[in-house]
């Protein structure tokens, strides 16, 4: 059988964290499933189709990876993906005690399905996509945070 891991997020944009979490995780399963959130509740810099491709480009590379949209439940997602695990990334202990929480919560909602806490590469524990999309907003170099296809996305934001 198949495993099969879903790792969702808003990804505006993806960042070299989000990237180094999803190549690892592929490395783990059989297939990973980008799932990325429509975030009705959220003002994002990028609409859901580009931030989609965003994703696929920056992870064409990575022959078991899949991006999808989603809206509602990610527990949803998983069992209709067929899915044994969510993956997430946790930069600090801020993201542990949050994403520790978001666990417990899922396995309630979907005993069968477990979740992978993943550190990035430590030089890349720094980045969010919030601080990525400011520091391009203000005109700074993000070619160190994100790959090259997302830092080309992100020139219009210098002319606006």
């Amino acid at each position: 059988m198949k495993r099969i891991a879903v790792y969702s997020g808003t990804f505006d944009p993806i960042t070299l964290g989000h990237e180094d979490v999803a190549r690892r995780a592929a490395g783990l399963f059989d297939e990973l499933i980008m799932a990325v959130a429509v975030a009705h509740h959220k003002k994002t810099r990028f609409s859901l189709g580009e931030r989609m491709a965003l994703v696929q480009a920056a992870l064409a590379d990575q022959p078991g990876v899949r991006v999808i949209p989603f809206d509602g439940l990610i527990m949803d997602v998983c069992r209709e993906q067929g899915a044994c695990a969510v993956v997430r990334g946790i930069r600090n202990l801020t993201d542990f005690d949050y994403e520790s929480q978001m666990a417990a919560m899922n396995r309630k909602l979907n005993p069968a399905v477990d979740t992978v806490l993943l550190l990035p590469q430590p030089d890349l524990q720094c980045i969010s996509s919030t601080l990525v999309r400011e520091i391009a907003q203000l005109g700074g170099n993000v070619s160190a945070m994100v790959s090259p296809v997302v830092a080309s996305a992100l020139q219009p934001v210098l002319q606006a």
